[in-house]
């Protein structure tokens, strides 16, 4: 964001540093004498190390963080900038020595205590610093420091940032005596009560005011237009409610108004429309109704009204306006048509899931600008424009879930820039037009659930960076391409519900999360060389064909497969000995058996070795195949969803399953919700069901599990039979999560509840619904635009920031983008941090550097050190920003993302390559952004782990980037 209190502060900062270089002028004896005790502080009771205070010259006004101006005959100090010193607070007596010291130089304006490791402040500091009467700038951001909102009596206060702390209550009138504030930041902290009047700065010089991610409710208070100057008001992720006052006319000189996941309701004010300075307006996620003010956009030229429920049409003024950059109404309930006058400098269009209906109007073709298109979950008809395919930069088309149809236009083979083609379930017919794929960027391309016919263009294999392919659902005959293997991208085929046959080739190593060739016309034996390069295959399904024979052995090597469903075939013969997570369905199979499978699966059971009545097998049987219908019927409703293979809780259950038994199961949480939802008996019901498995890692397997009230829960099952897994007494592995069940931050996943058995541990944990860092930016099927990538890199940092600054630091083993899941978009989560405790290296047969993380995201010093440590966390986080920022995994080509972006940073020219072109050309802040965000990532990977910063700075250096 445009800081000018930052400008501000950069401009006084090098006025001082001239003017102690120019004049020869000294410091005096007194204000030395400060000095010296200060930096004799910092180096002795906060360990700052001498050649971070650089103080061997003899000139304190040289030291670093010191900046002098000239007074009269000789030169006084104005700044002081602390930022990343690790001062403390743990030291009492020093502490409040080292402020006192501070309280003493009457002359400073400008105090950085930033990313430090400060958890309260001094009350002397606040109520007897009379010395620092002067003081303009006061920076205290991303600390730690947990206490109210003090009483602050420095009353020339210019610009106060107290960011990303935890500082709690209500704020009341405290500020009112700062008259002369320009910028005040209160955003990430624990505050609450409503919004605070700050009647002192009434009609004053106030321009920023940030109180976003706090817990304020209430409604919007009427004082807040009483402050004429603001030019940035950020009230977003709080609690609010009720209706926006309509009196924006008297913030004239408004340009950023962000009013975002609250509860306000009500209509949009009218009063908007009149700010000739408004620049970007963002109220997503919250209940407003009604129609769009006219005249809107006339001057915002960034909008965003998503996610609420907003009605009526679009106005014809609504997308015309030639300023119009973005505008985003996604998840309303909008209607009629799409007007043809629409801005041609819009880079962004979303008007998906609403209820717009005729046609894509023509005139979609002349904004050369835009990059984002998502139209998707309407009523739309008719075919799609050939125009369309003048839009060059488009990276982002969503047509899906309307009406179009007729042939795929040849004009979609322009678009040379596409990275996401999305047009499923629609009512296109015609051929796949070899024409058409000339995509050489394209990552996901779903043509599913429409009537296209022919054969597959083989033209398709030359989509090399395609990491998912979705043609089912389609009329489509013929062969697969035989060159489908050299797709080394490709991680997820879908060619379910055509009319395929032939030979099945052999599929690409790069497949790892489905394979789906059911409901087509493939006969013969199983070729067990089209699947032997897919060894991280999750599951493969080739149902309701005519294979016949032996199921091949070779599919028992697919070390990660999860569900093989062979039902409805002619195959014959023993089923293979899978592993027991894999549900192997082979139900419609008259000839093929499973009994090796069910006679060593558990051999000790007492129910294994009783004789059978023969009349009540006859009936086993009838009901089997009874219920192995109700199981077929219940999967092809699956492969009608929209992610099939992001299993459902399937009942499969039965009288003789036994479940495990609890040696001992407790709540940790003592919130009444989940006290109430959580059943123990059920949720070991669930976790024999492999159906439930929605996601494995080296260490653990999750479930989803739905409560008897139907609430979803995560469970985590820890297995002690690995035995680098070690828990030691139970009462220990209690003590230890409950300690872990205490952290509060919406950036980590912390235990509600555990189970303990015999030979696992199961921990129970809010159901992330949307996956995965990992499964959003490389197999959801979307390109992620930059604010939501920031968004992530934002929380992911928070919540790193505040596992290191535990006064036990939690430090992750495994950091990737596997292991942070989301609960939104704007709500990314740390999970598995309790493997740090449980995981024992000595146990592995490797070094840690074999355990201690995803391969791509461990440190290089790990291969040698043998020490989990916080540099080697920064070091994982960078690698995690590299992918937000690059797109790419983390592994690509044998090459490790963060050796090759290193490799591309010397010069600025080749640090431009590095960024995912996808979006960092959205626009001029979105590409400075990222830019501002790539250094920051280079400094987390650097080779060296004294070079790299601490979390807490970079989280402040990730909030300042611009």
């Amino acid at each position: 964001m445009g800081r000018c209190v930052y400008l501000f502060s950069f401009l006084l900062l090098s006025t001082l540093c001239t003017s102690s270089q120019v004049f020869a002028a000294q410091l005096d004896q007194t204000q030395t004498g400060v000095l010296q005790k200060l930096f004799k502080s910092l180096q002795s009771n906060f360990s700052v190390p001498s050649s971070l205070l650089n103080n061997g010259d003899a000139n304190p006004c040289n030291w670093n963080g010191v900046g002098c101006a000239l007074s009269g005959s000789s030169e006084v100090v104005r700044e002081l900038s602390f930022s990343n010193f690790g001062i403390s607070s743990i030291k009492s007596s020093s502490f409040e020595d080292f402020f006192d010291s501070l309280c003493s130089l009457h002359t400073l304006q400008h105090l950085n205590l930033s990313s430090n490791q400060l958890s309260s402040l001094p009350d002397s500091f606040f109520s007897n610093c009379t010395g620092l009467s002067g003081l303009k700038y006061l920076n205290l951001s991303s600390n730690a420091i947990n206490q109210q909102i003090p009483n602050f009596k420095f009353r020339d206060l210019e610009v106060l940032d107290l960011s990303w702390n935890h500082f709690t209550g209500a704020i009341g009138n405290k500020l009112d005596s700062l008259t002369k504030l320009k910028s005040l930041n209160l955003s990430s902290n624990s505050l609450h009560g409503s919004i605070p009047p700050l009647s002192g700065q009434e009609n004053g010089p106030l321009k920023e005011l940030v109180l976003s991610m706090n817990y304020f409710n209430g409604t919007i208070p009427y004082s807040i237009f009483k402050h004429g100057n603001l030019t940035y008001l950020d009230l977003s992720q709080n609690n609010l409610i009720g209706r926006v006052p309509d009196e924006f006319n008297n913030l004239s000189k408004l340009e950023t108004l962000l009013l975002n996941a609250n509860n306000l309701s009500g209509n949009i004010p009218t009063s908007l429309t009149n700010l000739k300075t408004l620049y970007r307006f963002a109220a997503y996620q919250n209940n407003f109704s009604g129609l769009i003010p006219i005249g809107l956009t006339k001057y915002a030229k960034i909008l965003d009204l998503s996610y609420n429920n907003i009605t009526g049409g679009l106005q014809p003024d609504l997308l015309s306006p030639p300023t119009l950059e973005s505008i985003d109404l996604t998840n309303n309930g909008l209607t009629g048509s799409i007007p043809g006058n629409i801005s041609r400098n819009l880079y962004r269009l979303r008007l998906g899931w609403n209820q717009l209906s005729g046609t894509l109007p023509t005139s979609i073709g002349e904004l050369s600008l835009l990059s984002y298109l998502e139209l998707d979950g309407n009523k739309l008809e008719g075919k799609i424009p050939n125009e369309l395919g003048n839009c060059k930069n488009l990276t982002l088309l969503n047509l899906a879930s309307n009406n179009f149809e007729n042939e795929l236009p040849l004009g979609l083979g322009n678009l040379s820039n596409l990275v996401v083609i999305k047009l499923q379930i629609n009512n296109f017919s015609g051929r796949i037009p070899s024409q058409i794929l000339n995509w050489a960027n394209v990552s996901t391309l779903n043509f599913s659930l429409n009537a296209l016919s022919g054969e597959i263009p083989p033209q398709i294999s030359n989509l090399k960076k395609l990491a998912n392919l979705n043609l089912g659902g389609n009329n489509l005959s013929g062969s697969i391409p035989s060159t489908i293997g050299d797709m080394s991208s490709l991680n997820e085929l879908q060619l379910g519900n055509n009319k395929l046959s032939g030979i099945i080739p052999a599929m690409p190593g790069s497949l790892t999360t489905a394979l789906n060739l059911s409901h087509n016309s493939f006969s013969g034996p199983i070729p067990s060389s089209s699947f032997i390069n897919s060894l991280e295959l999750e599951v493969l399904d080739l149902s309701r064909n005519n294979f016949s024979g032996l199921v091949p052995d070779s599919l028992t090597t697919l070390r990660f497969l999860t569900i093989l469903d062979l039902s409805n075939n002619n195959l014959s013969g023993t089923l293979p000995n899978f592993h027991n997570w894999v549900n192997v369905i082979i139900t419609g199979n008259a000839l093929l058996s499973n009994s090796t499978r069910e006679a060593t699966s558990n051999p000790d059971h007492p129910h294994s070795k009783k004789k059978v009545n023969p009349g009540l097998a006859i009936l086993f049987s009838v009901l089997g195949a009874f219920f192995g219908f109700l199981l077929l019927a219940c999967l092809i409703v699956f492969s009608l969803s929209k992610r099939f293979y992001r299993v459902e809780n399937v009942g499969l259950q039965s009288d003789d399953i036994t479940l495990p038994y609890i040696t001992d199961g407790r709540l940790i949480t003592t919130n009444s919700i989940h006290t109430s939802n959580i059943d123990f008996t059920k949720s070991m019901e669930s976790v024999l069901n492999p159906l439930n498995v929605f996601m494995k890692t080296r260490f653990c397997t999750y479930y989803r599990v739905e409560m008897p009230n139907g609430s979803i829960y995560s469970v985590k099952k820890l297995n002690f039979s690995e035995k680098i897994i070690q828990i030691g007494s139970q009462e220990k592995f209690g003590h230890e999560l409950e300690v872990l069940g205490r952290l509060t931050n919406s950036n980590v996943m912390v235990p509600l509840a555990y189970v303990l058995t015999a030979d696992s541990a199961y921990l129970f944990y809010e159901h992330a619904c949307m996956g995965t860092v990992f499964d959003m930016l490389h197999s959801s099927g979307n390109v992620l635009d930059w604010q939501c990538r920031y968004s992530i890199s934002l929380g992911v940092a928070q919540g790193l920031a505040f596992l290191h600054g535990c006064t036990q630091p939690v430090l992750l083993l495994d950091l990737s983008t596997r292991s942070v899941h989301l609960k939104s978009m704007n709500e990314p989560q740390i999970g598995d941090i309790e493997l740090y405790k449980v995981i024992d290296p000595s146990k592995s047969t490797g070094s840690l550097s074999a355990i201690a993380g995803t391969v791509g995201y461990i440190p290089p010093e790990y291969a040698y050190t043998m020490r989990l440590t916080m540099a080697g966390n920064v070091y994982s986080f960078g690698v995690v920003l590299l992918e937000l920022l690059t797109g790419k995994p983390p592994v690509s080509e044998g090459i490790e993302l963060a050796k090759w972006a290193l490799s591309h940073s010397g010069r600025p020219e080749d640090r431009e390559g590095i960024l995912d072109s996808r979006i960092s050309h959205a626009s001029i802040p979105v590409h400075s952004q990222m830019q501002s965000v790539l250094k920051i990532a280079l400094a987390c990977v650097a080779v060296s782990p004294e070079s790299r910063p601490k979390m807490r700075n970079v989280l402040r250096m990730l909030f300042n980037a611009k």
